[in-house]
């Protein structure tokens, strides 16, 4: 159910909506049936062979034929100087930014011995210093008062290990620090900042079997799926999550209990 009296007349920036099956999309469709204007930010080049099979672009054009307010940026945010550009064509497009979701991720596979220097510091740049990037640009920019909101995501490396992945998680775990800092440093300019994990995903990158391995195991019975998050983070930019900052709130249907 939406209420789009929460949320009209905002305008957002989501980063790294580029596939249809995948969260980002799913808080674009969310966040434009609530009234938000959306800047939506894409990447296609970094989904590999994972991209979406119809492109970006006709992805964009389906948002907007479902009524979408929307500008669409492609960019790398491993570039430094991309959070700027993205801050600046969201106000020169709707005029403001009241609200950022940093949904933008990369993702490596390796261990301790797999681990280079060069996955490293690109792990780095794309999730943890374009996102403090974008909040920094965001912050300078937005007049202070109610109803500013950052939304930022982790993984689930706090609740269990995960030994394949530790690019991704040393990135991701910054993030979850980050959060009680940045709100505590926003909250007298009206802004909140807040941290989801989204548990395990169905976004289309594992198979059947996994997800069904998933969902024998998780208290809830299934997998999360995009809009479970996109849920939670209408929620969170709304009116009704004013009193809400510094929190990392995990949508996963009981996945991080198993390791609690």
């Amino acid at each position: 159910m939406t209420s789009p009296a929460r949320s009209t007349g905002r305008v957002a920036l989501v980063t790294g909506a580029s596939r249809r099956s995948a969260i980002g999309a799913a808080i674009v469709r969310r966040l434009a049936a609530d009234g938000v204007a959306v800047l939506v930010h894409s990447w296609a080049a970094a989904d590999g062979d994972r991209a979406d099979p119809g492109g970006v672009e006709q992805l964009v054009d389906e948002f907007r034929a479902e009524g979408a307010n929307l500008v669409h940026i492609s960019a790398d945010v491993a570039d430094p100087e991309t959070p700027a550009r993205l801050v600046a064509a969201a106000r020169e497009s709707f005029g403001r930014l009241d609200v950022v979701i940093a949904n933008h991720a990369r993702s490596a596979r390796q261990s301790l011995e797999e681990i280079t220097a060069a996955e490293l510091d690109l792990t780095y740049a794309v999730n943890t210093r374009a996102t403090l990037l974008l909040v920094q640009e965001f912050a300078a920019q937005y007049a202070a008062g109610p109803g500013g909101r950052i939304v930022l995501f982790t993984s689930g490396q706090y609740h269990g290990v995960m030994p394949a992945e530790l690019p991704y998680i040393a990135s991701k775990a910054a993030l979850r620090e980050l959060t009680p800092t940045l709100a505590a440093h926003l909250i007298a300019r009206g802004i909140t900042v807040n941290c989801v994990n989204p548990g395990p995903n169905n976004t289309g990158y594992a198979d059947a079997a996994a997800w069904a391995w998933v969902a024998e195991r998780n208290p809830g019975g299934r997998a999360s799926t995009p809009q479970d998050i996109a849920r939670l983070v209408g929620w969170l930019v709304s009116d009704e999550a004013e009193w809400v900052t510094g929190q990392v709130i995990a949508s996963d249907g009981g996945w991080s209990l198993l390791g609690a």
